[in-house]
């Protein structure tokens, strides 16, 4: 999965641009729906939790990963019920 690749270079770098968090998850959903998107949900939640473990740099990064995954989730779902 592209996103997961993403993902893991801004963390393993320590930087990510917020335009570049929307637009990974909009391609994500592009790609293959929502269904996607909760999938790299998990893998955030997962990868995470074992960055706090270790005591890694950039895991503050990956917080935000997680969080605006979990945001444009609800949204997106808040998006469908309004239809």
């Amino acid at each position: 999965m592209r996103a997961l690749d993403m993902i893991a270079e801004s963390i393993r770098v320590g930087y990510v641009h917020p335009t570049t968090v929307l637009n990974t998850l909009i391609e994500t959903e592009n790609e293959g729906g929502l269904g996607a998107v909760r999938r790299v949900e998990r893998h955030l939640t997962v990868g995470n939790l074992a960055l706090r473990e270790r005591g890694h740099p950039h895991q503050e990064l990956a917080q935000l990963w997680l969080g605006a995954t979990r945001a444009y989730l609800v949204t997106q779902a808040e998006r469908r019920q309004a239809v």
